[in-house]
């Protein structure tokens, strides 16, 4: 068992490049076409990922009710107990840090691709750093988060900013949540952050399957990024591990917290080949996993026989797939139609992003062939 869950990990840390968000790195268009969904339903690697983090996932389930799932619960809850005495100290710092951290690098909105001209959005998101310290002026903290984000529709697609939009929803509601310790729904700020990253993780995953192509740069830029597996072998199963990872922080206490700890590992192997946007980018999901593995309560379907709990692990995941590729096929085809305009990075320049006709920021616009 302690091999399976060792494989779990081994698996999960091969997609380390499927975490460097691709669009602070390479070309994109958002309004581009997708590729049809039937290409990764008829994609035997998408399967071949899928079949093995069904299996890895049955191994936690089975791993969880026998002695050497409390075991090693117990050994997590020792390495963790420290954080988990001072929970929301912890998180508060985490989204402060990560504010001045925005504010420092300057000129965007939340994110490195949201790139921005405006001054003063730098210094509102120091302002909001400043605000999260005191449980008074937390609300307004989570109201500036949430303020940011409806801003950026005037230089952004909303299809665009749905990428953070989860994310953003639950760090802000953990706020609102943690201003209150008498409040009703207090005990909740930590599982509303959980799904915030859990979906998150799970909507960014789907360009894998959706823009392969936006990939490539990277794979022909950082060859090594792949392990020596083939381009196309290794962005589905990359996505697929994305996804699941995502999925499982939703799902029983020791999935949730494994899934935790891979994500970790291969956040930090992360910052190594993309540097300091990266994890700049990534410090407030970085940071909630970290309060993620270190959450002892119970979590996720409570299945009493065994095989109905194995059972319910891919009934979850087929469920989950449904409702989110669904939900980014069909607002992708819902917010755009007919033919969208091709990018050519300028010479040398691969970062590139679109906040609005006047900035095209390094694009070269040619008419769709």
């Amino acid at each position: 068992m302690a091999a399976g869950l060792l494989a779990f990990l081994g698996f999960m840390g091969a997609a380390t490049p499927a975490h460097a968000h691709v669009k602070w790195f390479a070309p994109y268009v958002v309004g581009a076409s997708p590729a049809p969904l039937v290409n990764t339903l008829t994609n035997g690697w998408f399967w071949t990922g899928i079949v093995l983090v069904v299996a890895f996932f049955a191994a936690a389930v089975y791993a969880e009710r026998a002695p050497f799932g409390a075991v090693l619960s117990s050994g997590l809850d020792r390495v963790s107990e420290p954080l988990w005495r001072r929970p929301d100290d912890f998180m508060r710092a985490v989204i402060g840090a990560f504010f001045v951290a925005v504010f420092a690098v300057g000129g965007v909105y939340l994110t490195p691709d949201l790139q921005t001209p405006n001054e003063w959005v730098s210094w509102l998101q120091l302002l909001i750093a400043m605000l999260v310290f005191s449980r008074r002026t937390m609300p307004f903290a989570a109201a500036g988060i949430i303020g940011l984000w409806v801003i950026a529709l005037r230089d952004y697609d909303f299809f665009h900013l749905l990428d953070y939009l989860a994310l953003g929803v639950g760090v802000a509601a953990y706020l609102v949540l943690a201003a209150y310790p008498q409040g009703k729904w207090y005990d909740k700020r930590f599982a509303v952050l959980r799904w915030g990253v859990a979906i998150a993780l799970m909507w960014s995953s789907l360009e894998k399957f959706a823009y392969p192509d936006w990939f490539y740069p990277l794979v022909e830029e950082r060859p090594f990024l792949t392990f020596g597996m083939p381009r196309d072998v290794f962005i589905p199963m990359a996505g697929v591990a994305e996804f699941t990872m995502g999925f499982g922080l939703l799902w029983t206490a020791l999935i949730r917290r494994l899934s935790a700890v891979a994500l970790l590992v291969i956040f930090t192997a992360a910052v190594y080949p993309f540097g300091r946007i990266d994890l700049v980018g990534h410090a407030l999901i970085m940071g909630t996993l970290f309060l993620i593995a270190a959450d002892p309560t119970p979590s996720g379907p409570r299945v009493r026989s065994l095989v109905p709990a194995i059972g319910s692990v891919p009934a979850g995941i087929f469920a989950a797939l449904v409702i989110i590729a669904g939900s980014y096929w069909g607002l992708h085809s819902l917010f755009y139609s007919g033919e969208t305009p091709s990018v050519v990075p300028a010479e040398g320049q691969l970062l590139t992003h679109l906040p609005n006709p006047e900035q095209p920021h390094g694009m070269v616009m040619t008419p769709a062939q």
